[in-house]
């Protein structure tokens, strides 16, 4: 079993907050990481959120934490960003950038930490579950906790 000390929870953890580990078989030919970590889980899609790294305005990146059963807008995350526009991210540029591999990108313990934009829906949850730095590892954690932790802006992300 790989370590259970990565970057993110490493983090989580010098922020001071309360979060629990969780482990699950990460399955490499799922269709959507974060409906099949959720699923692995048994814990509903809404409250997995899956890390999207996404590129503003062509120049900075940006991580959104959205439902793993959602779509990103991206017009809502270049509007709450004061950006004229986003896009994904190359995923070899958001690996090199947060230090972690696509499936595992976390919020947390990025090796140049990134803007972090989390959906407005997170704050109607107890408890919201993000990536903790490698595949099969997640982090529940209180959604004000993340907030607080990464000063992330609260908004809308979700596509209609």
């Amino acid at each position: 079993m790989a370590s259970k000390k990565t970057p993110a929870v490493r983090a989580a953890e010098a922020a001071g907050i309360r979060f629990r580990l969780l482990e699950y078989d990460y399955d490499p030919e799922a269709e959507s990481v974060g409906l099949q970590a959720a699923g692995a889980m048994g814990i509903a899609p809404e409250r997995v959120f899956k890390t999207l790294v996404c590129l503003l305005d062509g120049a900075e990146l940006a991580c959104a934490a959205i439902p793993s059963d959602a779509r990103l807008s991206l017009k809502a995350l270049a509007t709450a960003a004061g950006a004229k526009r986003a896009e994904m991210a190359d995923p070899v540029k958001a690996e090199r950038s947060t230090g972690f591999v696509v499936g595992g990108i976390s919020p947390f313990g990025q090796k140049r930490r990134l803007r972090c934009f989390l959906d407005a829906s997170a704050e109607s949850h107890n408890e919201i579950v993000v990536n903790g730095g490698r595949r099969g590892l997640q982090i529940a954690l209180a959604p004000a906790d993340l907030i607080a932790a990464l000063e992330a802006v609260v908004c809308p992300l979700q596509a209609e």
